[in-house]
C-alpha cells in the first residue's frame, strides 16, 4: 500500500474541524476499498484499546491510523442545515469524514439503537454523501458494533409524499382539482390524508 499512495500527510486546523490533507488524493480508490481500509484502522484501534474507553480516545486513536494511511480526513465536520434557501446558525457535526467521502460515526453505547442509525442517515443526507460507517467501539469485538449505511438517493421520476402544503409543487396531486384540498369548497381538513 505505502507504494501505491506516495504521499505527505498535513495537519492543519481550520475553524471548526482539525483536517490531515493528503498531497495527493486517493480518489482512485473506490468506496468499497476505502471502506475496507477505514474499518481496518478501526479494527486495529480496537485490538489495542479494547472497549471501555471514551468516543474521543478511540477518534484520535483513529485519526493517527487513518494518517499511517495515507488518507485524508476531517474531524468534527461542520454540517450546515439550509432551511428553504436560509442557511441556519444551528447544524451538525460529523465526527470524522474521510476522503470527503465516507461519513464515520463513531460511538461508546452499550448497543447501537435506530437512533444511532437514524442520525448518520441524516447526515448522509444533508451532506449528500453515500456511504457510511456506524462504529461502536463500546463492544468485546468490534464486527458486532460495526454498521454500514448507504444513502439511497431518491429516485427524481417518483414524486416525494409530504402533507406540508408549501412543499407541494403548484400542481403537484391536482388531476383536475385544486392542489390544496383545504381551498377545495366543500373539503375541510378531514379531508386531507
Amino acid at each position: 500500500m505505502g507504494s501505491e499512495i506516495e504521499a505527505m500527510v498535513i495537519k492543519s486546523k481550520s475553524e471548526s474541524a482539525e483536517v490531515a490533507e493528503v498531497t495527493e488524493p486517493s480518489s482512485r480508490l473506490g468506496l468499497d476499498r476505502l471502506t475496507q481500509l477505514i474499518i481496518g484502522a478501526a479494527i486495529e484501534v480496537h485490538r489495542q484499546l479494547g472497549p471501555g474507553l471514551m468516543e474521543s480516545v478511540y477518534e484520535d486513536c483513529l485519526c493517527y491510523e487513518l494518517t499511517q494511511l495515507a488518507l485524508s480526513f476531517q474531524r468534527q465536520a461542520h454540517l450546515p442545515i439550509s432551511y428553504k434557501g436560509i442557511k441556519l446558525a444551528s447544524g451538525f457535526k460529523m465526527d470524522l469524514l474521510v476522503e470527503d467521502a465516507i461519513v464515520l460515526e463513531l460511538k461508546t453505547v452499550d448497543q447501537i439503537l435506530p437512533v444511532h442509525c437514524a442520525q448518520l442517515l441524516t447526515y448522509l443526507k444533508l451532506s449528500g454523501k453515500k456511504v457510511g460507517l456506524l462504529l461502536n467501539f463500546n463492544e468485546p469485538v468490534l464486527k458486532k458494533g460495526l454498521k454500514r449505511l448507504v444513502n439511497h438517493f431518491e429516485d427524481p421520476t417518483k414524486a416525494p409524499v409530504t402533507s406540508a402544503p408549501s412543499a407541494r409543487q403548484p400542481d403537484e396531486g391536482s388531476h383536475g382539482r385544486s392542489a390544496n384540498p383545504l381551498k377545495t369548497p366543500g373539503l375541510g381538513a378531514s379531508a386531507v390524508k
